[in-house]
């Protein structure tokens, strides 16, 4: 039986917890306060816990890269969970995925990713760049046309298209995952080397957050993995009002 750790990204006290062993919350930006309301924590040994401003829940995911023993590795938030079936539409923690149908997932598949999003009237490109400082992206482009050129025409395509896998949440087998976040990592620290945060302010600050989640779909088309779109649900209140209002309030900008 595999060994799965699922790591729940937690930034404060929550009950949305699923109760299965394969699942592990972990508190990110540890290192940024002196009281701590879970067990794990995200700031010992090599981390970097301290960027949690800037990398949010993917100082969580490094931590585990680094110190977690695992045959399948998994991302969630605690208020974003993966269901079990597509059909489910509850916000039932009874219903998140469980171990049996990830390992008959992984059977034949490289990721579970969450669903697609569609963004009709733009590419993921231009809807970056509506939503945020568009010179990190840019950069990016760049240090992969430089660093890992293989996957630049990748890059491109994808920041052409009108579809896209967001939220940094997976599931994956070692042998996929860990050879993704060595790329996805080493591109980011070169990315935190071209820009300067004193100029992200606000929501932008998770710049590094933002731009990894476009990594996932440059690197699943370059390497030709096999994706399964699974359903998940969010597990808080939204204010869709101001949601759809904030949407359209940045393409007029």
């Amino acid at each position: 039986m595999d060994d799965i750790k699922i790591i729940v990204a937690c930034h404060k006290p929550v009950n949305t917890i699923p109760e299965s062993s394969i699942y592990l919350p972990v508190e990110v930006g540890a290192a940024l306060r002196n009281e701590h309301f879970l067990d794990t924590l995200d700031n010992t040994g090599d981390n970097i816990s301290a960027k949690n401003p800037s990398y949010c829940e993917l100082t969580g995911l490094y931590w585990a890269f680094k110190h977690l023993d695992y045959d399948v590795l998994g991302l969630v938030h605690y208020r974003r969970l993966f269901m079990k079936s597509n059909l489910c539409v509850r916000k039932n923690i009874k219903n998140v995925i469980t171990e049996k149908e990830i390992n008959r997932l992984l059977s034949d598949h490289d990721f579970i990713l969450p669903k697609k999003r569609h963004y009709y009237i733009e590419t993921n490109y231009s809807h970056y760049i509506h939503a945020h400082n568009k010179e990190a992206l840019d950069k990016t482009g760049e240090i992969i046309k430089q660093y890992y050129p293989e996957y630049y025409s990748y890059f491109q395509k994808h920041m052409n298209k009108r579809t896209g896998h967001y939220f940094n949440m997976f599931i994956a087998k070692k042998e996929v995952i860990n050879p993704f976040l060595t790329w996805m990592f080493d591109i980011l620290f070169k990315l935190e080397q071209e820009i300067d945060l004193n100029d992200y302010q606000g929501v932008e600050r998770r710049v590094f957050g933002y731009i990894s989640e476009l990594l996932f779909d440059v690197y699943i088309s370059k390497n030709n993995l096999k994706v399964k779109n699974q359903k998940y649900l969010f597990f808080e209140k939204q204010n869709w009002v101001k949601k759809i209002f904030n949407f359209i309030k940045r393409k007029f900008k």
